[in-house]
């Protein structure tokens, strides 16, 4: 199925996607690393009497940036027919629309316009640093050792030695004859009080530790897009409509997690359509 580019334009709400295919060295070696037909993505924004827009990141600069007026590299937001019209024909590109299903909502528009004003003018990495974050991207997380973690280690000390005490106790309660029952009790006690503080410092440990990784993760992140490339700037927003899980890397995604070959599973049952090829005019 194919549609002209004047269709697409007209057809395309907030949310739905438009990947690119080139035949340039550098387009081949994104589509050979990532196992996919494409090698750039964009979203579409759609609000109120505004011309669409699309949302991505790119290393040109030819142009105008619709949110702050200039020309600039890095994440950008552009007229959506212009934008196509630049990858089409100067860059060489086939483009396709994929459209989000059901529809994004006004929280989820908002939610768009919020990640704009914070990511808009972000620098696109370096051929290097792109490779690299892509690579990197795909390693597992080592695990850390965290304040959490270390408190639980001493809580673990401070169970054993618990424990070797309470047996020290029994030994000496079963050589003694007049006060074996009245001991017995009181270590019985004793143990019960240890053991609800034992659960009371367990459960602060596991909720230290849980803050501990989310703000590991979040501190990843933001350092993660002091550069972004086209892939991590729509994840992002999407994450930030809700639509893909939070606390997941940024460079995991790459533009072949967004074709429909891939199986990228989104939240609250949404979905996104087939591709459709979009006839992009000669200029």
């Amino acid at each position: 199925m194919s549609i002209s580019l004047d269709e697409a334009v007209e057809l395309t709400r907030t949310g739905d996607l438009w990947v690119f295919r080139g035949r340039s060295v550098p387009d081949r070696a994104i589509q050979l690393t990532t196992n996919s037909p494409v090698n750039h993505v964009g979203m579409a924004v759609v609000l109120d009497d505004m011309p669409p827009l699309m949302w991505h990141a790119e290393l040109g600069r030819s142009l105008p940036d619709m949110w702050t007026g200039t020309h600039q590299r890095g994440v950008q937001l552009h007229d959506l027919r212009d934008a196509v019209c630049v990858w089409g024909n100067r860059y060489g590109q086939r483009g396709w629309l994929r459209q989000l299903e059901p529809p994004a909502d006004t929280a989820m528009e908002e939610a768009v316009l919020r990640t704009v004003a914070r990511l808009d003018g972000t620098p696109f990495p370096s051929t290097a640093q792109l490779a690299w974050r892509w690579a990197r991207g795909r390693l597992p997380h080592p695990p850390r050792l965290s304040l959490g973690g270390l408190r639980g280690r001493a809580a673990d000390t401070s169970r054993a030695a618990d424990t070797s005490r309470a047996a020290d106790t029994s030994r000496a309660a079963d050589t003694s004859r007049t006060a074996d029952t009245s001991r017995t009790a009181d270590t019985s006690r004793t143990a019960d009080t240890s053991r609800t503080a034992d659960t009371s410092r367990t459960a602060d440990t596991s909720r230290t530790a849980d803050t501990s990784r989310t703000a590991d993760t979040s501190r990843e992140n933001a350092a993660a897009l002091e550069t972004a490339y086209c892939a991590e700037v729509v994840a992002v927003t999407y994450e930030a409509m809700g639509l893909l899980p939070a606390g997941r890397r940024p460079n995991w995604y790459d533009p072949g997690r967004f074709w429909s070959g891939d199986d990228l599973a989104l939240n609250g049952g949404a979905h996104l359509g087939a591709e459709i090829e979009v006839r992009i005019p000669p200029r």
